[in-house]
């Protein structure tokens, strides 16, 4: 053990040994628990951010901590690699996506390897190698045999800047999820993906993960999926011989109150019949306007006037036999519902504005229940046609229903509806299939074969994978690249031996993420995804750690794949991930320059910078020439603002423990961390300081006892009580993730030590027993945060072969951690009055009667009366006056 810490010679000699030993390298192992341990999977964009450093940090603290806990664990990482980047890199450089890519990879292999993060590199996994994309292939094989996969023309998300389509969760908010900027409609043909078969079990099943997930991400795939029961109605059209339209109304108790039924642009009826509409010289164009507008991008968020036409057509109310016109309504969305909705002014805040706009008949239907005075106040409302009432009441002019509450109604016309033959009761969802067909080279070739003979085919089992080639012509400009490699696109028909054309459509790249940690397990099969024995050890995943930006995403459909893979007996369970974590981001101040229209960012390391005495920023100017720069707002940390820091400059600077250590205790896990470089070199100063009390006391601690000396004086009882609350706290703050906490912990237990060491006292054997034990302890538990560090002190205290193969995690005796004394808030009516100091075994009735007679308390009583005094054993009293 050299006298000083130099970090940059102990990581390099631990990460040595790590690999060497192969530590971190497990097998399934029946009998013994396991722990499975994961991040979400990083693009291998070209360099690791700090984002990315938090994420791993958390969870090779978890790691190691299982480990020493005597789990099995699997930790393992690999590189979501298919995707749209490496095609614009290939456009703007000219560079070959694979190589652009595996060059990427390469360095940031060696960028998580320098942090030491505790990974077994032998399960590495890619998802653009044929050994990995082939099984994303499967299940596109056994998806389609099941019927959970169709093509057909539709019109998709597009994204103009990134040249390709998008699923609606990659669309959400208007946005697209990759460059953030608005999404077009356009007219495609698709391969889609029936994740909406499983809508009712993506929600049903949540009650299984309820515990260990996110309320807000459980909240978000809640809303997402938007279950909603209610009813199909058809309306018959007159003059149109069979044709209906069928619309779906979760409140079919106001059907008496339809003034029209108002259909999307695209609805079958319109396109089907629009040159022989009784209105169509007003109705072309408005379709035509509609179709054009929802190809321009709009703001995320924008509302858009509500517009309609009519269309001179007629449906039949099937409950009332009325006659009541059809309109084709801007707002009415073909990809949603039937694309067909009924208009119910007085009853729908939406109808209502609609209707007035265009002098629509306003027919209320629903009134109050006296006892709802909520109610009330809306009816007021309507009474004023201000606004529709919307609550929940009593039919009126609703034939044979009047008197009925809406209850009941919803459910008897639903019924009715049924036995009459025009309706039905049902479930419909928000959640839309998964367009999973990209216009990208670099992605997972669909296996699919087009024969004019024949059809479309699947690609045999035995052909796959089916390659991507080494090159093709990539433009950017949205067309499937494939398309121009003719070795690629021109094949056998495998049912009659004709000429025949290949699917040049690629996947969705979040095909590849929905089922790569099952791969993990066993990611040297060449014959099926996993082995479901492999699988059976392994998964659920135990602990998930990843941005909540993937909810609706990633989130929602790796949990969809998981159902699939039960269906199809690769795995037995409902669920792919037991526990989730949601780690927040990091952050950092950004500033920048402006022309007027754009913005050009700068480095905060190439920004000089005066601040407050509070640390708020006055002025900012350019290092290079002096000028001032604009202060903008701490935002995560980003290529596109240049906000960003570079992990390895922060390594080379402190050493990979320094920076991991800073990243853990500068915020809880599951907040935004804003970047401070000076926290490192706090992190930097805590293990020099820990370094140097080992190496002071080390050779001294040889001939510490074994087993605790019967006797301690009071010195010694004080430091065997700190070291035990401290294993306590660290080990219930590890799993909960207040990995902050953990580590102040430690501070306060170093500090003790350090003070207990500065004090002269004889080496007797209680002293020397009671100093190893805290510094062993401490030591063990700095691993999760600092290891390389951890294992050069554990070295140093005289084992042999590394902490995991030589230790467990400390165990806490309760009886040595417990205090000997507490302090005891004294409130009156709330307001703290005095600070008690008691046994800390203290009963209910003593504390009661300790407050009651403290003194400073008694002023306070005087004249007044006690009505109650509540206490909180070992925690607080409250003495409560009328």
């Amino acid at each position: 053990m050299d006298e000083k810490y130099f970090p940059e010679v102990i990581e390099e000699k631990w990460q040595k040994h790590w690999a060497d030993t192969g530590v971190f390298e497990v097998e399934a192992a029946p009998g013994q628990p396991k722990f499975y341990c994961l991040e979400m999977l990083p693009y291998p964009s070209g360099r690791l951010h700090m984002g990315h450093v938090r994420n791993y940090s958390i969870g090779d603290a978890l790691s190691w901590f299982k480990r020493l806990q005597g789990f099995n664990v699997l930790h393992p990482i690999g590189w979501d690699s298919f995707g749209q980047p490496a095609e614009q890199a290939a456009v703007k450089s000219g560079v070959n996506p694979r190589d652009w890519t595996e060059e990427n990879i390469a360095y940031m292999r060696g960028q998580l390897k320098k942090l030491g993060i505790s990974y077994d590199w032998r399960r590495e996994i890619a998802a653009h190698t044929p050994e990995y994309y082939k099984f994303d292939q499967w299940f596109f094989l056994k998806m389609y045999e099941r019927g959970l996969l169709y093509r057909k023309n539709t019109q998709v998300n597009w994204c103009e800047t990134c040249a390709t389509t998008l699923s609606n969760e990659q669309a959400s908010g208007g946005l697209c999820w990759r460059c953030g900027k608005p999404v077009t409609k356009k007219d495609l043909e698709q391969w889609f993906v029936r994740i909406t078969d499983y809508a009712e079990q993506l929600l049903n099943d949540m009650a299984e993960i309820e515990a260990g997930w996110p309320e807000k991400v459980l909240t978000m795939q809640r809303h997402w999926i938007g279950r909603s029961e209610g009813a199909f109605v058809d309306f018959e059209v007159a003059g149109l011989g069979d044709d209906k339209i069928r619309v779906f109304t979760t409140r079919i108790d106001t059907i008496y109150g339809v003034n029209a039924v108002v259909v999307a642009a695209e609805h079958p009826l319109i396109q089907e019949n629009i040159n022989g509409l009784p209105n169509s010289a007003a109705v072309i164009p408005f379709v035509a306007k509609v179709k054009a507008a929802k190809l321009i991008p709009k703001e995320p968020g924008a509302e858009e006037e509500k517009e309609g036409v009519n269309t001179g057509l007629f449906a039949v109310n099937p409950f009332s036999g009325e006659e009541i016109p059809v309109w084709i309504g801007n707002y009415v969305l073909m990809e949603y519902g039937t694309g067909a909705v009924m208009s119910v002014p007085a009853h729908d805040e939406r109808d209502f504005e609609f209707a007035t706009k265009y002098g629509l008949e306003i027919r209320q239907v629903i009134t109050p229940d006296e006892s709802n005075a909520a109610a009330e106040t809306q009816h007021s409302a309507l009474s004023t046609q201000h606004s529709a009432f919307t609550d929940y009441g009593v039919m009126i002019n609703s034939n044979e229903w009047n008197g009925r509450t809406t209850a009941e109604a919803k459910r008897e016309m639903a019924h009715y509806a049924e036995d009459k033959g025009f309706g039905e009761a049902a479930v419909t969802y928000r959640l839309r299939d998964w367009g999973i067909s990209r216009q990208r080279f670099w992605g997972a070739p669909i296996p699919m074969i087009h024969c004019e003979t024949c059809g479309m085919l699947p690609e045999k089992y035995e052909n796959l994978p089916v390659r991507l080639p080494d090159n093709a012509p990539i433009t950017g400009k949205g067309e499937s690249p494939l398309a121009k490699v003719a070795e690629f696109v021109n094949v056998e028909c495998p049912e009659c031996g004709g000429a025949a054309r290949r699917e040049t459509d690629t996947m969705d790249t979040f095909v590849d993420s929905s089922w790569y940690y099952f791969r993990y397990c066993d990611p040297h099969n060449t014959d099926a995804p996993v082995t479901p024995e492999i699988a059976a050890y392994w998964t659920p995943v135990d602990q998930y750690i990843g941005g909540v930006e993937h909810a609706v995403m990633h989130l929602l459909y790796t949990r969809f794949w998981t159902k699939f893979m039960r269906d199809v007996g690769l795995v037995t369970f409902n669920e792919p991930v037991k526990r989730l974590m949601t780690q927040g981001m990091v952050v950092a101040e950004t500033f920048y320059r402006t022309d007027g229209e754009n913005k050009t960012w700068f480095n905060p390391d190439l920004v000089d910078i005066e601040r407050d005495a509070k640390g708020k920023i006055t002025s900012a100017t350019a290092s290079d020439d002096g000028q001032p720069v604009n202060i903008g707002a701490v935002e995560k940390m980003s290529k596109s603002k240049n906000n960003g820091v570079d992990p390895d400059a922060m390594v080379t600077a402190y050493g990979a423990d320094a920076v991991r250590l800073f990243i853990l205790f500068a915020a809880p896990v599951e907040n935004d961390l804003y970047w401070k470089e000076s926290g490192i070199e706090g992190g930097g100063r805590f293990l020099r300081r820990v370094y140097a009390l080992v190496y002071r006391v080390r050779e001294h601690l040889q001939q510490a006892p074994e087993v605790a000396p019967s006797e301690f004086d009071a010195n010694a009882v004080a430091l065997r009580r700190k070291t035990h609350q401290t294993i306590q706290r660290v080990t219930h703050d590890l799993e909960r993730f207040q990995m902050n906490t953990g580590i102040a912990a430690l501070m306060e237990l170093s500090n003790t030590l350090g003070d207990f060491i500065a004090s002269p006292h004889d080496a007797t054997p209680a002293n020397l027993y009671a100093v190893s034990e805290a510094v062993s302890s401490l030591t063990l538990m700095l691993a999760p945060f600092a290891p390389h560090a951890a294992e050069e002190l554990w070295a140093a205290l005289g084992h042999d072969g590394g902490i995991l193969k030589t230790a467990r995690w400390p165990v806490a005796n309760a009886e040595l951690a417990k205090k000997d004394e507490l302090e005891i808030p004294v409130q009156i009516n709330g307001k703290l009055r005095a600070k008690l100091t008691l046994a800390a075994d203290i009963s209910k009735e003593e504390m009661e009667a300790a407050a009651m007679n403290d003194d400073k308390v008694k002023s306070f009583l005087k004249g007044q009366t006690v009505v109650k005094v509540i206490v909180v054993p070992q925690r607080l009293v409250n003495i409560v006056l009328r």
